[in-house]
């Protein structure tokens, strides 16, 4: 298993919309595994294939959902493959982001509080997510990648940030 590549903008994979993954072979484990080191390595609390050049629909996200209240809060997973949008409220918050595929750089982004993600576990069997908060947003920036949508795109303001000031997670 490895630590792969981070594609930066402008590569123009970050811009394709991402092919449906129909094949739940070793491959893909290798993928999945591959791009779980590389998150956790960049470090990162969300990464999508598009991001290490593979123009396929595969996220994966690791995040405690009780971290703002307490740092050692255990992290969770998550792998979603073909990732949807199924509902999403209609409450929504304007909010700091940053991308690994978009270094030294950061945004406001207007996003959902709460959405219902479908999509496929690595095996290849059906799940349904219920998220709200930040693990929202970093689910819908995630599955924007799948679709050629960086969070630039959608920030109402955007700025480098100082040296000394603190960055936000990279999703």
């Amino acid at each position: 298993m490895a630590i792969r590549e981070i594609v930066y903008t402008p590569d123009p994979v970050l811009r394709r919309k991402a092919h449906k993954i129909t094949n739940f072979d070793k491959d893909l484990q290798v993928l999945i595994h591959d791009m779980v080191e590389t998150m956790r390595e960049a470090p990162g609390v969300g990464l999508a294939a598009p991001q290490v050049g593979i123009s396929s629909r595969l996220i994966v996200v690791e995040y405690a959902e009780n971290e703002e209240e307490d740092e050692d809060a255990p992290k969770k997973l998550y792998v979603v493959i073909n990732p949807e949008i199924d509902e999403a409220s209609e409450d929504m918050e304007l909010g700091v982001e940053g991308c690994l595929s978009v270094p030294r750089m950061m945004g406001e982004v207007n996003r959902h509080l709460q959405v219902t993600v479908k999509g496929l576990n690595r095996q290849g069997k059906p799940i349904k997510l219920k998220l709200k908060g930040w693990l929202a947003r970093i689910f819908q920036h995630e599955i924007d990648h799948l679709e050629g949508i960086l969070y630039t795109d959608r920030a109402t303001k955007l700025w480098r940030p100082a040296d000394d000031e603190e960055v936000q997670d990279n999703v």
